[in-house]
């Protein structure tokens, strides 16, 4: 066979992730405090970029990026563009731009007389100005690789993440987490927290009972009486002789010591051996984690009822970094370049600035678009709360706002909204769903929700069985298997009907 050479021109489409895309795609999926140190990374290594102080009036005294400053010779001007806004522009959903404008998944076009002819390009040489910005794992020093001191808040999700199957006790324990102070004591009453959370009030209190079971001994509880009474209990020391004592600690402060042995009945030797019980307690378990109180989640979306009906979304101004683009300052030491590596740095930082602020502005407008897409679907669960929650999927809301499933699952990660039944992720309201038997849908979360309803208020004479359940169900029209109840059931910790059946037997 013989050897020819010959010329072919073949036409394909491929995505080319250009360093500044990956950074855009990037800065997406970071939650405000990484979003924060990574903008004062940048401030730190651009001279061309400036932190928005002071509010709207630093605002209009900064320098804008649609500012067209004079290039210096042998240069081409920057391209104006008057559209651009600082980030802030993009906080409420009624400011969100026309769908012409460019999603964080897809690469925007530039005006080919703007100074940023490098951009498309590939390879080391491209991004090379940016390592210090830079996301790599052979970038890090070992200070990062350091291990982290894990915080109380971490420490017991972490626990809750295991002993807590059911998503909706999961959010009920976040709930109760957000609300320990500095001691480690649960600040929210569980009447409140039905109220807020539109569930029942046994509910929050078997969830606040599972927490107060977790490490640290004491933690989760609602006043120091109680902390010392699981301490006790955690070590098998909590008899009636130690119920009594926990019960006037009023006297113990006070040293009425004839008094406290008298209520309980015991002698100078075990009245000694209680107090050094009670000194050996721990009543402030938090302490042991630094004395550090579990942060508070800082929301990335605000949301609150019109007076008129329907909703009302914006992003959180205190936590959306604001930065723009020094152009006068460009304008002033481009001209001054004699070298040409010297203008090449400082165009290269130029273009690097326009396209930080071009996708902190992205940013802010694709996490509105979804936590507004978010509201609308589950609108039932702020006005009913958890059992109207609706099966939900990213696809749901990507194909409504025009973007890809990847770039939802970015946005929810890690961003929290504010709304009047608490702070939740944005991954909380994406569940699975569940055939009806005339049509529709069903939240996976609602039915168990419905599932433990039916069981809790069951009688003793007629404990419900997992056949009688699906038949319930299928009558509200769920259409569910049996296997499938007693899954969700297990999933819950509910013992079996005969369990049951057998402790409320032997309940007095």
């Amino acid at each position: 066979m013989a050897v020819v050479q010959r010329l072919e021109l073949r036409q394909g489409q491929c995505l080319v992730m250009t360093p500044q895309l990956q950074q855009a795609i990037k800065l997406l999926q970071l939650s405000n405090l990484e979003l924060a140190d990574y903008i004062e990374a940048e401030l730190e290594q651009n001279p061309l970029l400036e932190r928005v102080e002071g509010g709207e009036e630093a605002l209009d005294q900064t320098p804008s990026v649609t500012e067209s400053p004079a290039a210096p010779d042998g240069q081409d001007e920057p391209a104006e563009n008057a559209a651009t806004r600082d980030s802030l522009d993009f906080a409420s959903s009624e400011d969100l731009p026309s769908g012409d404008d460019a999603p964080l998944d897809s690469e925007p076009d530039f005006d080919d007389n703007s100074p940023s002819d490098d951009w498309g390009l590939m390879g080391p040489a491209a991004g090379a100005s940016r390592t210090s910005g830079s996301f790599d794992a052979e970038d890090m020093g070992l200070e990062q690789r350091l291990s982290e001191t894990v915080s109380l808040r971490d420490h017991l999700s972490d626990q809750m993440h295991l002993d807590v199957e059911d998503p909706v006790d999961r959010v009920i324990g976040a709930y109760f987490l957000d609300s320990l102070n500095e001691s480690g004591y649960v600040t929210a009453d569980p009447e409140e927290v039905a109220v807020t959370l539109g569930c029942e009030v046994e509910r929050t209190a078997g969830v606040l009972a599972k927490l107060q079971a977790f490490d640290p001994s004491g933690i989760c509880a609602r006043d120091l009486r109680e902390c010392l009474q699981l301490q006790l209990a955690d070590r098998d020391r909590l008899d009636p002789c130690m119920a009594t004592l926990l019960d006037n600690l009023d006297l113990v402060a006070r040293r009425d010591h004839a008094r406290l042995k008298k209520l309980c009945q015991v002698d100078d030797e075990d009245f000694n051996e209680m107090l050094a019980e009670l000194r050996a307690l721990d009543p402030k378990p938090a302490l042991r984690f630094g004395g550090q109180p579990a942060e508070p989640v800082i929301p990335d979306i605000i949301m609150h009822q019109q007076p008129g009906g329907g909703w009302f979304i914006e992003l959180n101004s205190e936590s959306l970094p604001r930065v723009l683009v020094n152009a006068s300052y460009y304008s002033r030491i481009a001209g001054q370049c004699r070298r040409k590596a010297d203008r090449e740095y400082v165009t290269e930082q130029f273009n690097a600035a326009n396209w930080l602020v071009k996708s902190l502005h992205q940013r802010a407008t694709t996490i509105l678009k979804v936590a507004t897409e978010i509201v609308r679907l589950q609108d039932g669960f702020f006005r009913h709360g958890v059992s109207h929650l609706r099966p939900l999927t990213l696809r749901n809301v990507a194909e409504v706002i025009e973007m890809h499933e990847s770039t939802v699952s970015r946005v929810t990660s890690n961003k929290f909204m504010s709304t009047p039944r608490g702070t939740f992720e944005l991954k909380y309201f994406f569940t699975a769903s569940i055939a009806g038997v005339a049509g529709g849908e069903h939240s996976a979360e609602a039915v168990r929700y419905r599932i433990r309803t039916l069981i809790d208020g069951e009688q003793p004479a007629a404990v419900l069985s997992d056949d009688t359940l699906v038949d319930m169900l299928r009558a509200e029209g769920i259409d569910i298997a049996r296997r499938t109840v007693a899954k969700y059931r297990e999933s819950m910790r509910i013992p079996s009907s005969v369990q049951r059946r057998r402790e409320k037997a032997l309940a007095p």
